[in-house]
């Protein structure tokens, strides 16, 4: 309901956003319709050949076939339950480490080469080094994923500790505040902003550490149900795959979106 306190023109410019907003979501969502059907008709009167596409209607069989079986949600909450675990975890050890390269300039000097190395290093190299030291499993690919969300989290972290406005550290170092107060006061607020947007590149990183583990190891998730698919010649066990790796990735990245908003509006 609209507040009794705007003016007509402020009532009509919402009421035009909000028209908007629906358009936009009708348009989103009639081109997902429009592109399964299409995909469904020409797979169905092979204009294209469904052995190398598959077909909706196929992916959809499968599906039950998976949910009788009772396998469907077990490989959803296997590849979700690694990926949140390894998004955390390369979160919280990128945070720590940013802190202490923050608080200790002459650290922060020594490791910056081997920071930029390791950015620049594709990580995914670093898999079978870990598998081989950690063994086939879980532990394996959630390493996986922490190591290419990790260099990500600690350079974007410590660059929004690095624009803080010096003026306002100054004002606080004024006034007697430790190094402590400084990073609690100012600092750490301050960069809240980066590091949620550090956390929406790290839904992606997560994801793509996992499903390369499970690619080399795992026994089930949707990384494996999308390798051993294309291994056997399962097109619809793949794309069924990636269609819920997509949801799920997408549902993640709109839940740190949301505490984007939350944190928003708290701080307005």
């Amino acid at each position: 309901m609209l507040n009794n306190n705007f003016s007509k023109e402020h009532e009509l410019y919402l009421k035009a956003v909000k028209r908007r907003k629906i358009a936009v979501i009708i348009v989103q969502i009639l081109i997902l319709i429009i592109f399964f059907l299409q995909w469904e008709l020409t797979a169905r009167y092979k204009i294209v050949d469904p052995f190398l596409v598959s077909q909706p209607s196929r992916m959809i069989k499968f599906m039950v076939k998976l949910y009788s079986e009772g396998m469907l949600f077990r490989h959803i909450w296997v590849t979700c339950y690694e990926t949140i675990i390894g998004f955390l975890l390369g979160t919280i050890v990128g945070t720590l480490i940013a802190i202490i390269l923050w608080w200790s300039d002459f650290i922060c000097k020594v490791l910056d080469p081997y920071l930029v190395v390791l950015n620049a290093l594709p990580k995914i190299a670093l898999g079978p080094i870990l598998i081989f030291w950690v063994g086939n499993g879980k532990t394996a690919i959630i390493l996986i994923a922490l190591t290419i969300s990790l260099i990500v989290t600690i350079i974007s972290v410590l660059t929004g500790f690095k624009e803080v406005d010096e003026d306002k550290i100054k004002l606080l170092k004024t006034f007697g505040a430790s190094k402590s107060q400084v990073l609690r006061y100012v600092v750490f607020p301050s960069s809240i902003p980066t590091m949620i947007s550090a956390l929406k590149i790290n839904v992606g990183l997560s994801y793509v550490g996992v499903i390369v583990g499970e690619f080399l190891v795992a026994k089930e998730g949707l990384g494996f149900l999308i390798v051993f698919g294309g291994q056997v010649a399962q097109l619809d066990m793949v794309m069924l795959s990636i269609i819920i790796l997509s949801i799920s990735a997408y549902i993640m990245y709109e839940a740190v979106a949301l505490l984007e908003k939350k944190f928003t509006v708290w701080r307005s």
